[in-house]
């Protein structure tokens, strides 16, 4: 299945991801590994996101979601220490609020494709239909 991605979305989420990824502050320190790893793997994103098990899905959804809450930290921060107008502030609501429709949208995904498994299978997804059951890409 393909995730597609606006210009604004990708730009947002592979900066945010980049800034977190070299951070010097330690933040990305805090991370799992394997959600550094998820990241790490897809870095820069080209565009739209190819996404063929509900494993990949929930493990993106993993990814996007630690970056999304570390842009919403962000925005707090600069709102607080600027000003609610100030470019920064605003510049960084429009990142936060970008990344949260794409959080939106893997998610919604992730509900397809696990529905998808439950009817297919007669159960509900688990750790190895999530794996092994794949979707096609078009």
């Amino acid at each position: 299945m393909i995730l597609r991605m606006s210009f604004e979305e990708m730009t947002a989420l592979n900066t945010a991801a980049t800034r977190l990824l070299s951070s010097s502050d330690g933040s990305g320190v805090l991370a799992p590994p394997e959600l550094l790893a998820e990241l790490e793997s897809r870095l820069p994103l080209p565009g739209d996101i190819t996404v063929t098990t509900l494993g990949q899905q929930q493990r993106l959804q993993g990814a996007v979601d630690y970056v999304l809450d570390h842009l919403r930290r962000r925005m707090d921060a600069l709102t607080i220490e600027q000003y609610v107008g100030a470019d920064d502030a605003v510049n960084a609501y429009f990142d936060y609020a970008n990344v949260l429709t794409l959080s939106t949208r893997l998610a919604s995904l992730g509900r397809e494709m696990s529905a998808m498994i439950e009817l297919m299978t007669g159960a509900p997804a688990t750790a190895s239909t999530a794996e092994s059951i794949s979707f096609p890409d078009d």
